[in-house]
């Protein structure tokens, strides 16, 4: 085929895994590819402010800017990394089928939850969920990639653990080598309620252009698609634009798909939960997202309002 797609990616190695598996898929159906690696900066020099063009998301705005120029055809991110409010004329070309969606806990041999320890994350609603759970802990900042925060997990005498979004390590082939590597043990975070749409690859595309859209649309997996558009439009109901200790899963099981979701305070000592389903047959665009409006709105009565309110007020000041 005579289209050649430009497939723009971050160059972290999990970012690099994730292209190149587009890039794979791409080829297997006849289609040219071309990766264009970009390295994510602070401050780009561009001859329009970024809030002009609608782009917000610290982990993609360097693809963003990149595909609404037309340096590349199509972004391959991390679903979950994607602000719900896409920049204008940018679509969601298609949603890859997802991995799994669990949290897990890498600690050391020394970890005993009775005890005082401390645990690192960079996310608040890993913070916010494993203090609900074990309010005597302390939580420490963790940045970086995840070769990274491995590794600052293993030099850093006084961390006890860390948490992980379980696909990223195992898509780099890192969860097999913990032990051996670095001397660590996992276990799954099952009672954690995931970010929303973790573990499931986006391909963001320009709306206009058809050809690729077309071509993308061949690796869209229509149920992965039907239940991470729930948890992010859940995301988008209750966030308001503000980062906010939220976790969403929606489920296929037996025709059906099962949603969970929660709200928490910062310091987890809060949470509203709400679980409900729908059946699979029900969920086009209109009614998949209706049920995920709906599933916010309980948030907001069971006390939701004010604890957004809260948080935004805490994260501003």
């Amino acid at each position: 085929m005579s289209l050649k797609i430009r497939i723009g990616t971050r160059d972290s190695q999990l970012a690099m895994w994730q292209a190149t598996t587009v890039q794979s898929q791409l080829n297997a159906l006849g289609f040219q590819t071309e990766l264009a690696p970009v390295k994510s900066q602070g401050d780009l020099n561009l001859d329009e402010p970024l809030y002009e063009m609608g782009i917000t998301g610290i982990f993609t705005k360097t693809l963003d800017v990149a595909l609404v120029k037309g340096d590349i055809d199509i972004a391959v991110h991390s679903l979950k990394d994607v602000p719900t409010q896409l920049p204008k004329g940018m679509v969601q070309a298609a949603v890859l089928e997802r991995a799994s969606q669990k949290d897990i806990l890498v600690y050391k041999s020394s970890f005993n939850p009775d005890e005082a320890m401390t645990i690192a994350t960079g996310s608040l609603r890993r913070k916010a969920q494993w203090l609900n759970m074990y309010a005597q802990h302390h939580v420490v900042d963790l940045r970086g990639n995840v070769n990274t925060r491995l590794s600052k997990l293993h030099s850093n005498k006084d961390w006890n653990a860390a948490i992980f979004a379980k696909a990223g390590l195992d898509r780099i082939g890192l969860l097999s080598q913990l032990r051996g590597n670095y001397g660590f043990e996992y276990s799954d975070l099952d009672s954690f309620v995931p970010a929303p749409a973790q573990g499931a690859i986006m391909i963001a595309a320009m709306g206009h252009n058809t050809a690729v859209l077309e071509a993308v649309s061949q690796l869209n997996h229509a149920q992965t698609q039907r239940c991470v558009d729930i948890e992010r439009r859940f995301l988008r109901e209750l966030e308001g634009g503000c980062t906010a200790p939220i976790g969403a899963i929606a489920q296929v099981h037996d025709n059906k798909i099962d949603f969970t979701g929660c709200l928490l305070s910062i310091d987890g000592t809060e949470r509203i939960d709400v679980k409900d389903q729908i059946n699979l047959t029900e969920t086009d665009v209109d009614l998949g997202l209706a049920f995920a409006k709906a599933q916010s709105e309980k948030v907001f009565a069971k006390g939701g309002k004010a604890m957004m309110e809260t948080i935004k007020a805490s994260l501003t000041s």
